[in-house]
């Protein structure tokens, strides 16, 4: 399919069609060079308004932004984070999955402590959710991050982060008492 028929589906009104862009786009960027890889990246950012739901993020973020900046400066996913955007923060934590998959955990850290005074729903769960991939990898990142937040940190948020913890532990956290 030819590039500016994929821009054009991902331009469209219909949510399956922006999905089926995405959709070449992954497989582009999978088999792509360099510049087919840059150049899907940078489109990608500046179409972030059609990326408009969350499974076309989380469908998307990880392999687009979060695989296009594994070797460079992951800045681009604090200002994603920074802004006023719904679907830029969702974008910011979401594309930080292929680095929980490797053991770093920094940045999703970082953004996650950005990210929790943020009330939509759509940021809660995908804040909570990356959290408990970090648990997955190493349980006492998640529980080091969750210590000093737990009481305070939006109760969406910390219900997807400690969802795998044992249901006497799941408890304590959510009565306050770790």
């Amino acid at each position: 399919m030819l590039w500016s028929e994929v821009k054009q589906l991902l331009a469209s009104s219909y949510h399956e069609e922006r999905l089926i862009a995405l959709l070449i786009m992954l497989k582009q960027f999978q088999a792509g060079n360099e510049k087919i890889r840059s150049r899907i990246y940078n489109h990608y950012l500046k179409s972030v308004r059609y990326v408009n739901n969350w499974d076309l993020v989380d469908l998307s973020a990880p392999y687009l932004v979060g695989s296009y900046l594994q070797n460079r400066s992951r800045q681009p996913l604090v200002q994603l984070a920074k802004s006023n955007h719904l679907w830029k923060k969702r974008i910011s934590i979401i594309a930080t999955f292929p680095y929980i998959k490797k053991g770093d955990f920094h940045v999703t850290l970082r953004l996650a402590d950005m990210l929790l005074a943020n009330q939509h729903d759509l940021i809660q769960k995908a804040v909570g959710w990356m959290l408990r991939e970090v648990g997955k990898i190493n349980p006492a990142a998640e529980k080091k991050f969750l210590k000093g937040r737990y009481r305070t940190m939006p109760r969406t948020a910390l219900r997807y982060a400690i969802e795998r913890f044992p249901a006497a532990e799941r408890k304590k956290y959510l009565a306050g008492k770790i």
